[in-house]
């Protein structure tokens, strides 16, 4: 279940953030605060400063030119909503549909076959999403 929370976090974090600027924003912040509400309604006020604060953040970043806020503002939620998985994965289905409702796409899968050989002293890298390799 860690990996399928993990995977579902990044998604809902990347969507969070790129539906930040659009018309669907009130429904998703709606939908996001339900979440909090049903489990920390202590939290739901802070939640919502927060997601107040990234809409902001990322309108300014937009109007700057800044291409990265986004990124980091998805990493944000990509955290918080899978630290609320994690503790809470009765969640689960309800942020898929909240998901579904809003970015019917986010949730689509493809399937990736890689394969690769090394030999002598070559090394090969793959992944199924990012990748970053830092060498001298």
């Amino acid at each position: 279940m860690d990996a399928e929370i993990t995977l579902l976090a990044g998604t809902a974090g990347t969507t969070i953030a790129s539906l930040l600027a659009t018309d669907a924003w009130n429904g998703v912040r709606n939908g996001v605060l339900a979440l909090w509400r049903r489990v920390r309604p202590e939290n739901e006020e802070h939640v919502a400063v927060q997601l107040d604060t990234s809409r902001r953040d990322l309108l300014d970043a937009r109007a700057d030119g800044d291409e990265e806020a986004e990124r980091e503002i998805a990493a944000e939620w990509r955290g918080r909503v899978r630290r609320l998985l994690v503790a809470h994965p009765e969640l689960v289905a309800e942020l898929r549909s909240l998901l579904t409702e809003f970015a019917p796409g986010a949730l689509a899968t493809t399937n990736v076959t890689q394969h690769a050989t090394a030999s002598g002293d070559s090394r090969v890298y793959q992944a199924g999403r990012d990748l970053s390799i830092d060498q001298p």
